[in-house]
């Protein structure tokens, strides 16, 4: 039998002990009525081995369940990283939705409001606009980096031309 069966078995082995008991002493006239088992004592190499291996035991559930945290900690945090990506996503649609309908009632406005004005010449004036705004926010930042890109009054038709065709190119495809 080995030792954690000794443990668990102790009330079989007290009967065991009580029968041997019984049987030995009946002929000197004694009668055993009941044998206690307090406790098992083995070796202290053995209690020593027997630790160890409930330690490891114990240790090796608390590293499984460190990384069964772990994990749900990281699918969390991508859950998170998910729905942050979501909402921004969101953000920049209704930023564009609102950059367009701004466009649209610009174009409206100032095509009524100044006669012989047609939509292109309000959305190259538009272009331009935008155009000055970039190169005023690259100008003013410290931390940008040197854009090159040709300067001049008919320069600044070219860009306009060339983001139409862009535009119209991809209205196409």
């Amino acid at each position: 039998m080995n030792l954690d069966d000794a443990f668990e078995q102790k009330n079989e082995i007290a009967k065991a002990v009580e029968d041997e008991l019984e049987k030995a002493m009946s002929m000197y006239g004694y009668e055993i009525v009941q044998t206690l088992i307090v406790d098992i004592e083995p070796d202290d190499h053995v209690k020593r081995a027997m630790n160890e291996i409930n330690a490891a035991a114990r240790l090796r559930v608390a590293a499984n369940e460190k990384a069964e945290a772990e994990k749900i900690l990281q699918i969390k945090r991508a859950e998170g990283d998910a729905e942050s990506k979501y909402l921004a996503g969101l953000g920049i649609a209704r930023q564009r939705q609102a950059i367009v309908d701004g466009l649209r009632d610009s174009v409206l406005a100032f095509s009524e409001n100044v006669p012989g004005t047609s939509a292109k010449d309000v959305m190259d004036m538009v272009l331009v606009t935008q155009y000055f705004d970039t190169m005023k926010e690259i100008g003013a930042s410290s931390k940008s980096s040197s854009v090159f890109i040709p300067h001049g009054p008919g320069a600044v038709k070219d860009i306009a031309a060339q983001i139409r065709d862009g535009q119209l190119q991809a209205k196409l495809i």
